[in-house]
C-alpha cells in the first residue's frame, strides 16, 4: 500500500474534496484507472488528519484489494457497521473502486442513512453514475471528474519549478530548473508531456520511453483488454464480446482524435484497409459490422474514460446538432504507446490537449459551427463563454487567415482566442487574442 509520505499533490482536486466535507452528498470521484483516485482519497485521509479527525473515525475500503476480494454488498454493510460500531460523532467512510461491489449502491445509501457518516467513493467507470445509482441517490451526490495530469501538475510531479528569468535583452521568459540547479526550456519539457502524456505514474518511471512503455502497456491492458470485457461480461452483455474488433476500434479512434467520423464510417474502414479478419466482419452489410455494433463498442470506451466525444453546435442555429462529433483521448501518453511515438498530427494532439485543460477548468465543450466554418471549441460555465481556435503555427498567412475567419463571423462580445505552438507570440487580430498555449496551459 502506498504510503502517505509518497503522494504527490493534487491540490486542485483535493481542495474540491474539502469543499464538500461534512456536507451529506456522497462524494463520487471518477476518471480513467491510474489517473490518481486512490491517492486523492488517501490525500484526503492525510488531510483529515492533520484537522484532528483520529484514525478510528475513519473507514477505508479498496475494492482492489485482495482483503475485500468478493464482497457482497452485504458484506460491506457488516464490515462498516462493525467498524462503527462504538463510534460517536461523524465518521469518514472512503470506498476506492465501488463498482467492483455487486449492489454496492444500496449499502452506499444504506450508510447515508443508518450513520452519522461522510462518504467518498471512487470508480473508474461512467456505470458508476447510471440510471440505477441515481435512483438511489438521486441529488445527493457530487461528482468530481478526474483527469491525469495536466501540464502545470506534469511539471511538479517530476521534480522540476518552473521560474521566470529575465534575458541579458530585459525581456522576460521562462525556465525550468531540476532539483540539480539543472535548467531546461519550458517548451523541451513541454514536449516530454505531448510524448510521454500525464499518467502520474510516469514520474515514477522517469522519461525512458521502456519503461514508460511498460507502464502504460499496463494501463491499456487493464481498462480496455480486462475492465471492459469482464465488465460486458458481468452485465450479461453480449454486444461487446470480441477483444480483436475492441482493439482495432480503439486505434482507430486514437489516430482519428480530432477528426469527424460516425460508427459506420468506422466499420467501413476497418473492413476496406484489411485490419478485420473475414472471420471478425459480423453483424452488417457485406460483413461490415454494423454501426449499431461499433457505436455499442465506442459506448463502453467512453464509460471507461478513454475517451470522450464532443457534440457539434450551431451558433447562430443555437442548438446541437446530430451531424459528426469527435471523439479525444484521455492522454497523449496512450495515444503515443497504441501509435507508436511519431511526430506527426501536432495540430489534432494539440487540440486534444486543449480539450482536456478546458475540461479541467470545469468548461462545457462543443464543435462550433458558424454558416460553413468551424471553431474548434466553445467552451462555456455559469455566465462565461470562450470561442477557441487551436494551430500549431500562424506564420502562413493562409493558416492565419483560416484560422481567425470563423472567430469573424461570430458576433457576440465573448472572448476569442487562438491558442499557438508558435513561440513568444502575443499579438491581437480585431479583439482576437493569439496565445501561445504553452503559456496558456501554465496560466492558472
Amino acid at each position: 500500500m502506498m504510503s502517505v509520505r509518497a503522494l504527490k499533490p493534487r491540490d486542485f482536486y483535493l481542495n474540491k474534496l474539502i469543499a464538500f466535507k461534512d456536507t451529506e452528498p456522497v462524494k463520487v470521484v471518477t476518471g480513467i484507472r491510474r489517473c490518481g483516485k486512490s491517492s486523492l482519497l488517501k490525500l484526503m485521509i492525510a488531510w483529515l488528519k492533520e484537522q484532528g479527525i483520529s484514525d478510528d473515525a475513519i473507514v477505508e475500503m479498496n475494492f482492489e484489494s485482495f482483503a475485500y476480494k468478493d464482497m457482497s454488498a452485504d458484506d460491506v454493510y457488516a464490515y462498516v457497521e462493525r467498524a462503527l460500531f462504538t463510534k460517536t460523532g461523524i465518521t469518514y467512510l472512503f470506498f476506492d473502486e465501488i463498482q467492483r461491489v455487486p449492489g454496492w449502491e444500496e449499502a452506499i445509501n444504506a450508510f447515508r442513512v443508518d450513520f452519522n457518516c461522510d462518504i467518498y467513493v471512487t470508480g473508474s467507470n461512467a456505470y458508476l453514475l447510471s440510471s440505477e445509482y441515481a435512483t438511489y441517490l438521486s441529488g445527493r451526490s457530487v461528482e468530481i471528474k478526474m483527469l491525469p495530469l495536466s501540464f502545470k501538475e506534469f511539471i511538479e510531479f517530476n521534480s522540476l519549478e518552473l521560474r521566470e528569468i529575465t534575458t541579458p535583452l530585459g525581456t522576460r521568459e521562462k525556465r525550468v530548473y531540476d532539483d540539480n540547479g539543472q535548467v531546461y526550456l519550458l517548451s523541451d519539457i513541454f514536449n516530454l508531456y505531448l510524448r510521454f502524456g500525464g499518467m502520474p505514474g510516469i514520474a515514477d518511471v522517469g522519461f525512458d520511453q521502456d519503461r514508460a512503455m511498460t507502464l502504460l502497456d499496463g494501463i491499456y491492458n487493464t481498462v480496455v483488454v480486462r475492465d471492459i470485457l469482464e465488465r460486458e461480461q458481468r452485465r450479461n452483455q453480449r454486444q461487446v464480446t470480441d477483444s480483436d474488433l475492441l482493439q482495432k476500434i480503439v486505434r482507430f479512434l486514437a489516430d482519428n482524435v480530432g477528426s469527424n467520423i460516425s460508427a459506420s464510417s468506422i466499420g467501413n474502414t476497418l473492413v476496406n484497409e484489411g485490419l478485420l479478419d473475414a472471420g471478425k466482419r459480423s453483424g452488417g452489410r457485406n460483413g461490415t459490422p454494423s454501426a449499431h455494433t461499433v457505436q455499442a463498442y465506442i459506448a463502453t470506451l467512453l464509460e471507461a474514460y478513454f475517451f470522450y466525444e464532443i457534440k457539434r453546435f450551431d451558433i447562430k442555429g443555437r442548438e446541437f446538432l446530430r451531424t459528426l462529433g469527435k471523439y479525444y483521448i484521455v492522454d497523449i501518453g496512450l495515444r503515443n504507446y497504441l501509435l507508436g511515438f511519431r511526430d506527426r498530427d501536432t495540430g489534432h494532439v494539440l487540440e486534444n490537449v486543449v480539450y482536456l485543460e478546458l475540461l479541467r477548468r470545469g468548461y462545457d465543450v462543443a464543435i462550433g459551427k458558424i454558416d460553413r466554418f468551424e471553431v474548434d471549441f466553445i467552451a462555456t460555465k455559469a455566465d462565461e463563454k470562450l470561442y477557441i481556435q487551436v494551430t500549431e503555427s500562424m506564420r502562413d498567412e493562409m493558416v492565419r487567415e483560416r484560422e481567425l475567419r470563423p472567430l469573424q463571423k461570430i458576433q457576440d462580445n465573448y472572448k476569442k482566442l487562438v491558442l499557438t505552438l508558435e513561440p513568444g507570440i502575443e499579438r491581437e487580430f480585431g479583439g482576437i487574442q493569439v496565445v501561445n498555449v504553452v503559456d496558456w496551459l501554465i496560466e492558472i
